[in-house]
């Protein structure tokens, strides 16, 4: 049996495939912040698995560290710099997305000034030694940390992304004077140049590693102590897996894990049925999450932040994440008035507990979930909770329709209407603002509110199919099971791509496959079976932002030198609007992504030949904008006949979310038994 579970604010995804039989079974269960393992377990044992199940593969995904830092959980932790380099995490970066803001403040550092400690030593940037690493200052360093209570030391030089002699160094003077504390140096993060993202990224990284060991260790724990697992992985946010034990030294790299895997199933489903422009696109309880996926490749980027928004500049991050868009706006999220009467959808999320009023279990203010429940897109009977609808309307009376004098049923809609918004603004950025036509894109809908939302975005788009795959509402634990192991090595290595020797571009390539090769040796696999992708991070002379541009092979003639100029020209065009022909241009990184297959399950063929009439469950009254309460026919989707056309207005119910299909949209379920929805002929 393969098993996977991913952790999300609201509920704990569960997939697993029975080996014998090809069968994909699903459960959700609450998310328990206080014990994330447990939540787990829940999911496990209310699927009947617990002390029943011998697991093959085991993969997870987690909020544990992105929770970590949004709430500040992590623990004290000091930094060991080079001397004169101390302020960088305060200083930052010039650039302001608030720009008139005259009261704007930066962001303040995870580890403070007095916990941020100099050495002498210092690289050029060349990596050459300028001054020797003074051992004495760490001993100093140490002592000053361990007066002071600390439980993490992040370690990051000048230059040490081109040469990391100073951090092995001071890496081993630490263990062996300290064995207790928990240690990381930069270079084992990330060898990309930037020295305030790469300091900053270690420096979170340092302040979760306890936290990520010891939820890892009580997981593995707990589960071996209920169900016989042969492999353990963890979901990276490059949309590869890894082991436990990787995880625990570098748990950064689990920042985005759920959403990743949910974007590699969008791809791997897209390959399968043959859409590979896909707009990804997951609405769970707290969040909505886009990505854009082109000829079916996942873009991937180290270009990203956490708590960025268009008025704080967030912390960055410099390790390999998915190219994702996330809000604040998912079932869970809680609908307010401004001191203004402005209404507002998220981003507070009532999150699993109390959750919506809906759930009955103490919950007063309106969420999307409620005001979709309230106009019929949602059915009471399928909740797992006793629902009052009169504790429903009046909470939306209380909070929006007394005070903007509205009725319920137009405070209701004006919800959904202001958190569809929020959501196309977030496939905008993924697509218009980057140079693409969603009309040219399929969009693949997830999570437990992505059906519901996702058909009224593509008409507002013009996008002519919308796809809500199996198991749509855990799909990012179904995407874990299409994953590869997969690791990502960035060198920063500026050189002209016009006059770079052939030998030495190669050789760069190949100093990173050993890299890698030696990585996945330690986890028992034979080099000859890795795949390789390359890509290089290229600029014009002069320019200080980069594209990425794939690269066939690790070679250099005249022909690829050529294929790499065009292909960036061209990149770069679609990114800024121009491109410079007769310019220089230049590689600043090298990037090698090193996959290790995985046996996948198979996606089974489901042919359903049984009466549209035994999949009718019935008629109810769903208020719709511009036609208001209009009789709905809604139906199973387990039992839909496969490739029977339905006209909107209709709903397709199952246990965990709904399909609203709206009037000039066509519904069908494929040979999969995804849902494909498509604009009507007849419907400009």
């Amino acid at each position: 049996m393969k098993l996977a579970t991913d952790i999300g604010g609201t509920f704990t995804d569960l997939v697993y495939i029975d080996d014998t039989t090809g069968q994909i079974q699903t459960h959700k269960s609450a998310t328990t912040p206080a014990a994330y393992e447990q939540g787990v377990l829940n999911a496990i044992q209310e699927a009947g698995l617990l002390n029943n199940a011998d697991v093959e593969i085991f993969i997870h995904g987690t909020t544990v560290i992105i929770n970590t830092l949004t709430e500040r959980k992590g623990v004290k932790t000091g930094l060991i710099t080079t001397k004169g380099f101390k302020d960088v995490l305060e200083i930052g970066r010039g650039n302001r997305p608030d720009l008139f803001n005259v009261k704007y403040q930066k962001p303040k550092p995870f580890i403070p000034r007095y916990l941020r400690l100099e050495v002498d030593e210092r690289l050029n940037y060349k990596g050459d030694i300028l001054t020797p690493l003074d051992e004495q200052q760490i001993d100093q360093a140490i002592a000053h940390f361990k007066r002071e209570k600390v439980q993490a030391i992040a370690v990051s030089y000048l230059h040490s992304y081109i040469n990391p002699t100073h951090e092995q160094q001071t890496i081993e003077w630490i263990k062996a004077k300290w064995p207790e504390v928990t240690v990381t140096a930069s270079h084992e993060i990330t060898r990309e140049w930037r020295e305030y993202e790469r300091t900053n990224t270690t420096a979170l990284n340092a302040y979760v590693k306890p936290i990520a060991n010891s939820y890892l260790d009580k997981l593995d724990q707990e589960l071996n102590n209920h169900i016989q697992v042969k492999q353990e992985f963890v979901m990276q946010s490059n949309g590869g897996t890894t082991t436990f034990a990787d995880a625990k030294e570098t748990p950064i790299t689990m920042v985005e894990s759920g959403p990743a895997a949910g974007i590699y199933g969008a791809a791997a489903l897209g390959k399968l049925i043959n859409e590979e422009n896909l707009i990804a696109f997951d609405i769970g309880g707290t969040t909505a999450k886009t990505s854009l996926i082109e000829n079916g490749e996942v873009k991937i980027s180290t270009d990203y932040a956490i708590e960025k928004d268009d008025r704080h500049a967030g912390y960055p991050i410099k390790a390999p994440v998915v190219d994702i868009v996330e809000i604040g706006n998912g079932g869970g999220s809680i609908a307010w008035l401004d001191s203004a009467n402005a209404l507002h959808v998220g981003p507070q999320s009532a999150g699993a507990t109390p959750g919506p009023i809906a759930y009955n279990l103490g919950g007063t203010q309106p969420t999307t979930t409620d005001a979709n429940l309230y106009t019929g897109r949602l059915s009471a009977k399928n909740f797992n909770y006793d629902v009052d609808m009169d504790k429903v309307k009046a909470g939306i009376d209380q909070t929006i329709t007394q005070p903007l004098k509205l009725t319920t049923e137009e405070a209701a809609l004006g919800i959904i209407r202001l958190a569809n918004s929020n959501m196309l603004n977030a496939i905008k950025l993924v697509s218009i603002r980057k140079g693409h036509d969603p009309k040219d894109f399929a969009l693949i809908a997830f999570g437990g509110g992505g059906s519901m939302h996702a058909p009224a975005l593509a008409l507002e788009l013009g996008i002519n199919k919308v796809i809500v795959p199996i198991a749509s509402s855990v799909f990012a634990a179904w995407g874990m099971l299409l994953t590869d192991l997969r690791q990502d090595y960035i060198q920063t290595n500026i050189q002209s791509l016009n006059t770079i020797d052939p030998n030495t571009f190669t050789t760069n390539w190949q100093q990173m496959e050993t890299q890698a090769a030696n990585n996945f040796a330690q986890q028992n696999i034979d080099a000859d079976t890795l795949n390789y992708q390359y890509f290089l991070d290229m600029r014009y002379a002069g320019q200080e932002h980069t594209v990425k541009v794939p690269v066939a092979n690790p070679t250099l003639d005249a022909h690829q030198r050529a294929t790499i100029m065009e292909d960036f020209a061209s990149l770069h065009e679609k990114t800024y609007t121009f491109k410079l022909p007769d310019h220089a241009c230049e590689i600043v990184n090298y990037h090698l992504s090193a996959t290790a297959p995985t046996q996948k399950p198979q996606l089974l063929e489901i042919n359903i030949t049984a009466p549209l009439a035994e999949a009718f469950i019935e008629e109810r009254p769903v208020y719709f904008e511009d036609a208001g309460w209009v009789n709905t026919p809604i139906y199973d989707r387990a039992t839909l006949p496969t490739n029977e056309t339905l006209a909107g207005p209709v709903i397709i119910e199952e246990p965990t979310s709904s399909t609203v299909v709206y009037r000039g949209q066509n519904i069908h379920k494929d040979k999969y038994g995804n849902l494909v929805i498509e604009r009507a002929e007849n419907n400009d």
